[in-house]
């Protein structure tokens, strides 16, 4: 009898814990089940992360991204995903208008994904939705300093906090989503020392991307670390070089297809022998 191993997913608490005893949290975004398998063992945390638009879609921003395209994919990394903590972006437009319809449409991502949290941009204008989320059963991650969902308004992705003017509404962003309720909160595009500022401010894990080492918990996007992307930001470290590796597989193929040395005898299926 084959014994049925039994996989604890990570829990928001455990997230949380973290912080106190120093232990950094380790995240990824992912969008496929196939991928997330992989992750799964590895990482703290998967963000389903509305980059599934640039990444998977090709569009040149988030903006386009919908509620019904962050649930499909939602439900694709739950499928490969046993162990790790699943948080699920909340898409442009869907969680502005106000805390109810934050409520509305975060609920359907939690029910219709089987994920145990949501993510929204945005500090203190959004505290409000954060704790109504919050009170209401929804864990919510914040993310503060550089929010692609308002690149509009800052004319581009732009490092946040490089001059010592901008820290103190970038700290009270912070300062105000922690205290609405949020487990923990993304720091983005921002100067190194701010970001460490903060994380010694905040009672809960910040998850640094292009922001300082002595954040809680770091995240890339997959893609930009495996050498997927051909002009990752700064801030990537790249640790494969997978398109190269792609591009020369798919090349070998086509150059076999040509030759006709692909299918080879060991992979086609041959006519069963007769018998009698």
């Amino acid at each position: 009898m084959s014994a049925v191993v039994d996989t604890k997913r990570i829990s928001v608490p455990e997230i949380i814990a973290k912080k106190a005893v120093r232990q950094p949290v380790v995240c990824l975004t992912c969008y496929h089940a196939h991928t997330a398998r992989l992750l799964d063992s590895h990482v703290d945390l998967m963000l389903v992360g509305d980059s599934l638009g640039m990444v998977i879609h090709g569009m040149e921003n988030t903006l386009g991204v919908t509620l019904e395209m962050m649930i499909l994919h939602g439900q694709a990394v739950m499928r490969g995903a046993k162990k790790a903590l699943v948080v699920v972006d909340m898409p442009f437009g869907s969680y502005e208008e106000s805390p109810q319809v934050a409520f509305r449409n975060a609920a359907r991502v939690i029910s219709e994904t089987g994920a145990q949290a949501v993510k929204l941009e945005g500090g203190e204008r959004m505290a409000e939705t954060v704790h109504y989320l919050s009170q209401r059963g929804i864990p919510v991650m914040g993310h503060i300093g550089l929010t692609p969902q308002r690149i509009q308004i800052f004319g581009g992705f732009k490092t946040q906090g490089r001059t010592e003017a901008e820290w103190p509404a970038i700290e009270a962003d912070a300062k105000a989503i922690a205290e609405a309720g949020a487990f923990s909160m993304v720091l983005e595009g921002m100067a190194e020392p701010l970001a460490a500022k903060i994380t010694g401010q905040v009672p809960v894990p910040t998850i640094g991307i292009g922001a300082s080492a002595e954040c809680d918990g770091q995240i890339l996007v997959m893609e930009d670390m495996l050498g997927l992307n051909p002009k990752p930001p700064k801030f990537v470290r790249t640790y494969a070089n997978m398109g190269e590796d792609i591009e020369a597989a798919v090349k070998a193929y086509a150059a076999d297809v040509r030759a006709r040395t692909f299918p080879g005898v060991e992979n086609v299926y041959q006519m069963k022998k007769k018998t009698g």
